[in-house]
């Protein structure tokens, strides 16, 4: 985590527990310094090294809070932050992992039930505590109690999208490591899964000792688990990393093996036993002339494992290809059709982060975004995109401090964005992301919506609809004459909310019907729509949007979770909108 991120997180802390005390204005003060610095180019460090008005230069950075930045590099610590947590000794980010329980609520149980964790939280509903605080009553209790359980689940998984930062940390480091001479993630992060237990890293080295050394020595680690001879485990960033190093004969194996999933590594494994073969981590091994006993089961030691004659291992596509196979693209590893489709040939060219030419989802300063429209196209200009699309919210509920646009400022925009289209070197189409009301209607008129380039149509609210309904209301937005995408369809946010869980193959053959594409939103709070309802929306022929949902420009780099995301899917280039070029994308939008 960057000084950056560290600072950004303890001014967002500091937003809650001030909310939660009842402080009004500066808690939305508090949380767009945090947004600002967590984007700003510049080492927070460096600025505070500076002074105060150095910090200050950050925009939205005023003052007091330049003052607090200071005091926490200096120090370590910011005082009156240590004030509100003792004042306020609560499990924040714990007690708002519950759906519907935010800082206010958690402030106002404090006070009234001395409520500061979750499991108290949870004493608290059963003993039916909660109904009798003031302004709260029985359908909130049950609902606090309903969202408890997908909580608990939630701390127990990370989102990749946190967890992949420390990954490519890691690999970063150990690839400089002179006794390294493989490295590579595996497990679920690999396979690009929307949230991982942990992070696994495998190495081929015929050194121990001074990889072990070297990630414990690691200066992002914040704690050593344990250090052995060919495995090691530290915590970074509230994650833990596991290591395991193994001989570089053995490599291509053992990253098949650790990547999984179990599913597809045993239909794998039952392959190369078809063939008189056996294949674990050490290697893909020729048993024909072994006897059962010698060939060793899955709980025999290492040298039992290593029986008959090696064919396969270093490589870990030499594995698949000696099992007739073609590589398995990692995301594609679930059991779900992919071995069969190896070895017959038939695997889809996955799309990838390249084929991108555009983004079809993001936002400014006009709405809830942080940088203008010039900034944000030239952002999109320097990742070599060759367009770029403004769709900043508009006004109807669920959205963020009302920042939404009517239809007079909808139409002012479209000027703003033909001027900011003449300073950089690629098109800015001008699109808006319209709000799906609980009934599938919009509060933007027609006749707005039909001037605009592309509308992202996305639900915001009335999110914990019932599936009927849900189908529903989708259903009917995508069906509208001036919708082209359908934004993040589930609403869903990881490890917050589930969000809405409608009839996917209803709503894809709507979307086919209709010509709208299906977006999968990159942002790694969402993910949505995720692997399943892609895989649903290929095979019906639908076509696929791989949209950041950016609001400020390094959240463009989040491509990459959502092109991962549609390969989870089975989704090649040929699926994705914005794979298109800029008249490919202008032919759909007709």
């Amino acid at each position: 985590m960057s000084r950056n991120d560290e600072v950004a997180a303890l001014l967002e802390e500091f937003a809650d527990l001030l909310e939660a005390t009842g402080v009004e204005y500066k808690p939305t003060a508090y949380r767009r310094a945090a947004e600002n610095v967590r984007e700003h180019a510049a080492p927070i460090e460096g600025l505070a090294a500076e002074g105060e008005d150095a910090v200050a230069e950050i925009d939205r950075v005023g003052d007091a809070i330049a003052s607090k930045v200071v005091e926490y590099v200096e120090t370590g610590e910011i005082e009156e932050l240590e004030e509100l947590r003792e004042e306020l000794p609560v499990d924040m980010a714990g007690l708002t992992a519950v759906e519907g329980v935010g800082p206010k609520t958690v402030g106002s149980l404090y006070e009234a039930l001395g409520v500061t964790t979750l499991d108290e939280l949870e004493a608290a509903a059963e003993a039916g505590e909660i109904q009798e605080v003031s302004g709260f009553g029985a359908k909130t209790e049950e609902n606090i109690l309903d969202n408890i359980p997908f909580a608990r689940e939630a701390r127990e998984r990370t989102r990749l999208g946190d967890a992949r930062p420390v990954a490519d940390a890691a690999l970063s480091y150990l690839a400089d490591r002179d006794a390294v001479e493989s490295v590579e993630v595996c497990g679920s992060i690999r396979r690009w899964k929307d949230t991982i237990g942990d992070i696994d890293l495998l190495v081929a080295s015929d050194a121990r000792e001074p990889i072990v050394e070297a990630l414990t020595d690691w200066p992002e680690a914040d704690a050593t688990i344990e250090a052995g001879t060919g495995k090691a485990s530290v915590r970074a960033s509230g994650t833990r990393v596991d290591l395991r190093i193994v001989d570089p004969d053995e490599f291509g194996a053992a990253l098949q093996y650790f990547t999984g999933s179990r599913a597809h590594n045993v239909a794998v494994r039952n392959r190369a036993i078809d063939r008189d073969l056996k294949l674990n981590e050490y290697g893909l091994f020729d048993v024909s002339d072994v006897d059962d006993a010698d060939a060793g089961g899955d709980d025999a030691d290492a040298d039992a494992r290593r029986v008959g004659e090696r064919v396969a291992g270093e490589t870990e596509a030499g594995v698949y290809e000696a099992l007739d196979m073609d590589p398995v693209p990692p995301e594609l590893r679930e059991d779900n059709g992919e071995v069969e489709a190896a070895a017959a040939g038939e695997l889809p060219l996955l799309v990838d982060p390249d084929d991108l030419r555009g983004d079809l989802h993001t936002h400014t300063d006009w709405s809830d975004g942080g940088f203008s429209i010039a900034e944000m196209a030239r952002a999109a200009a320097e990742r070599g995109y060759d367009y770029h699309v403004v769709t900043d919210h508009a006004a109807g509920p669920g959205i963020f401090g009302n920042t939404g646009l009517d239809e007079d400022e909808i139409e002012s925009q479209a000027a703003a964005v033909a001027e900011a289209a003449e300073s950089v070197d690629i098109p800015v189409l001008h699109g808006i992301e319209a709000n799906i009301d609980a009934d599938g209607d919009f509060s933007t008129d027609d006749e707005t919506l039909a001037a605009l380039d592309l509308v992202v149509a996305s639900p915001h609210s009335a999110l914990g609809q019932d599936a009927e309904a849900a189908t529903d209301r989708l259903v009917r937005a995508v069906k509208h004459p001036h919708v082209d995408v359908l934004g993040h369809p589930t609403g869903r946010l990881i490890n917050e909310r589930p969000g809405l869980e409608p009839d996917v193959e209803a709503v894809v053959a709507a979307a086919v019907d209709a010509d709208t594409a299906i977006e999968v939103n990159a942002n790694p709070a969402r993910l949505d729509a995720d692997g399943e309802f892609v895989r649903a929306a290929v095979e019906a022929g639908a076509t696929i949007a791989v949209n950041t949902d950016a609001h400020a420009p390094r959240e463009l780099d989040n491509a990459r979770y959502g092109v991962h995301t549609a390969r989870r899917g089975w989704a090649a280039a040929a699926d994705v909108l914005n794979a298109r070029s800029l008249n490919g994308l202008r032919s759909f939008l007709l």
